[in-house]
């Protein structure tokens, strides 16, 4: 797996939006992409659906 994240990405992303299956498709993709979760969900309402977070990370290889 290479060092840096592939098409420019940051190593370091914060994925949002509703909580739905569009969502956890993105965090998928991510995931299969060779991300990492860093640390646990966040969840809030805004009065219309749930909005969610979660932090991405790029692995560092060296360690």
């Amino acid at each position: 797996m290479p060092d840096l994240p592939p098409d420019g990405l940051p190593r370091y992303r914060l994925l949002t939006g509703k909580d739905d299956a569009t969502f956890c498709h993105r965090v998928s993709e991510a995931l299969n992409l060779g991300y990492a979760l860093h640390g646990s969900p966040a969840a809030t309402f805004n009065g219309e659906h749930v909005v969610v977070a979660q932090a991405i990370v790029w692995p560092d290889r060296n360690t």
